[in-house]
């Protein structure tokens, strides 16, 4: 009720801080007496205040740690809401610095097979709700185990089944999911959950900003993968929608970088203006420093423009102006997780 209360504005006053404070080493002590919807609704309410600004204390991480070793001996017992509430809320608690720890693994473990054999049972929010959740872990660097894939491949036919009845923010989050995934995503998979999601997504002329700004993002992704496509037609591709969704955002200035960042990769690839003038931090690696000193020492005369943000795009790592060539060194950051085999 409190998470309830601050996600509807509640200001977090020093009474409602103790208030939750009192409450932690009760759960401590009465842990192994919650059923999966108790254990569910606590994690979900702690990932929810914890994203609000409540301080990740000792006591607080030791209750996470407590509640998640319970998942595992009641993993049977979990119903669909409860396994979406349960790694949604995984999800945000590392999205805001928990650790992977053996007990957080051990408890995504006991979840997964859960989620491949309750998927006809998920409804359309849980669904986005689960796949937000997985793609926001594969990002902090979970995994990619093949009860995890497994997972993934059972929800997404679940979106084109249940189409209709996705909202703007489950849109968003599916989208924003599927993006993420990347190769993680077998390509028909991701043409058929974009052309379920097109549809819908065009229906909602009344969309926030935030939603957008992450729809506009994933269908990107996915058309970009799609674009490489051999097989791939133009007319698969949705124009129309990054047309529509960045015309919803062109008058719009977003403060955060990462959301202008967007603007610009989308008037970049309707061949547009954009307004927004971006400033990337830039990083310039060891291993574009040899490329960069080796080319430099072969072809004296050439010259390279390092850390180079062309039509305001993010920056690549050597421009050569003279030949209209970017060359991009592959190093972890191109890759999820850092596993070097599935890039992002």
């Amino acid at each position: 009720a409190t998470a309830k209360l601050v996600d509807y504005g509640l200001e977090r006053t020093p009474e409602l801080k103790e208030a939750v404070v009192a409450l932690l080493p009760h759960v401590n002590a009465q842990k192994a007496n919650f059923n999966p919807q108790g254990i569910a609704n606590l994690l979900w309410a702690i990932a929810k205040l914890v994203d609000y600004g409540l301080e990740r204390t000792p006591e607080l991480k030791g209750v996470v740690v407590a509640l998640l070793s319970c998942v595992n001996a009641q993993k049977a017992n979990f119903k669909p809401q409860e396994i979406a509430n349960l790694l949604w809320a995984m999800a945000k608690l590392v999205a805001n610095g928990q650790k992977r720890t053996p007990v957080f693994t051990a408890a995504v473990v006991a979840l997964l097979p859960r989620v491949n054999a309750q998927k006809a049972n998920f409804n359309p929010q849980e669904i986005a709700n689960l796949l937000w959740a997985m793609a926001k872990m594969v990002e902090h660097g979970q995994e990619l185990t093949p009860e995890f894939r497994g997972a993934v491949a059972a929800l997404l036919p679940q979106v084109s089944a249940q189409r209709a009845n996705f909202r703007p923010q489950g849109i968003a989050n599916l989208l924003w999911a599927v993006g993420k995934l990347g190769e993680f995503v077998e390509l028909n998979l991701v043409k058929s959950t974009l052309g379920s999601l097109v549809h819908v997504i065009s229906e909602h002329p009344r969309i926030s900003q935030q939603h957008a700004l992450m729809s506009l993002w994933g269908v990107m992704a996915c058309s970009a993968r799609l674009f490489l496509d051999s097989n791939t037609k133009k007319n698969d591709l949705p124009e129309k929608l990054i047309d529509d969704l960045f015309a919803h955002l062109e008058n719009k200035s977003p403060e955060d970088t990462e959301d202008q960042s967007i603007i610009a990769m989308a008037a970049n690839w309707l061949g547009r203006v954009c307004s927004v003038t971006l400033h990337y931090p830039t990083t310039i690696s060891n291993s574009q420093s040899t490329v960069r000193n080796q080319l430099q020492s072969r072809i004296p005369y050439l010259k390279i423009d390092e850390e180079k943000s062309l039509n305001g795009l993010p920056p690549v790592d050597l421009f050569l102006p003279d030949h209209n060539i970017v060359i991009e060194v592959l190093g972890p950051s191109h890759y999820v997780g850092g596993d070097f085999q599935t890039r992002n």
